[in-house]
């Protein structure tokens, strides 16, 4: 089995570098071999460009989709995305690490989805429960400065399934079976989680061990929509942001 780790945090020394370290250490131990892609100390761009395509479909609008298509298809996709996607192919499991800013990743993440995921990789029909990446795992693993009460239902600082609800829907959109977010709460910049580096440590190593069995997420797929792309009432729904409103 191969996993890879993306790495969204800008400070190796950091609780996410840490955890990408015990990853790699867990992994190992459970006969894994083991890929990251730390995308600070790499200098990923995050920002798609025309600057990135070297064969344009037209060079007087630049339409996203149709130049990444027209790249993925001759092969002239940018090297460092190629890479990524390389990565991705060799990988039984993807594992994103990185901390809560604003409520969301931190933008370079959001790039390298953005660039990574090109159309190619999927298309109008090879989304969902058809993605490209069905039969893989993915899980989020991430770290934030507010206590585990914060981030409930009633928390004030949201659900968080629903903060990280667009990351994780993104992965099911490329057909990954995507796994529960493992989440620190309470991390101090300077000090660490309150549990301690230890604690924090072994609560990541059970959940990979958890990896091979862990029931994954629920999300809609194909069956459960109708021709407009609407929830057929009938239909089960698993999250706040698609629902059958009765």
């Amino acid at each position: 089995m191969h996993a890879l780790i993306v790495l969204a945090h800008p400070e190796t020394h950091s609780l996410n570098g840490h955890l990408k370290d015990v990853a790699i250490e867990e992994l190992r131990r459970l006969r894994y071999t083991v890929e990251v892609s730390d995308l600070y100390a790499a200098g990923f761009d995050p920002v798609e460009a025309p600057r990135h395509f070297t064969d344009r479909v037209s060079r007087d609008r630049f339409d996203v989709q149709s130049e990444q298509r027209h790249a993925f298809d001759t092969g002239r996709t940018a090297p460092d995305v190629q890479a990524e996607i390389d990565k991705l192919s060799r990988a039984d499991l993807l594992i994103l690490q990185f901390p809560i800013w604003w409520f969301a990743a931190p933008a370079i993440l959001k790039g390298w989805l953005d660039r990574v995921f090109v159309y190619g990789l999927y298309s109008s029909r090879r989304r969902y429960d058809a993605g490209l990446f069905k039969g893989k795992k993915a899980f989020v693993s991430v770290t934030a400065g507010g206590p585990e009460t914060s981030f409930r239902h009633d928390g004030r600082n949201g659900d968080i399934d629903l903060v990280l609800w667009p990351v994780n829907f993104t992965l099911h959109y490329m057909g990954y079976s995507v796994l529960p977010q493992h989440a620190v709460f309470g991390v101090d910049a300077k000090l660490g989680p309150p549990e301690g580096l230890s604690a924090c440590a072994e609560a990541l190593r059970q959940k990979l061990q958890r990896v091979s069995n862990e029931e994954p997420l629920k999300f809609n797929g194909w069956s459960d929509w109708d021709e407009s792309g609407r929830l057929k009432p009938s239909a089960p729904w698993y999250n706040h942001f698609i629902r059958v409103v009765k």
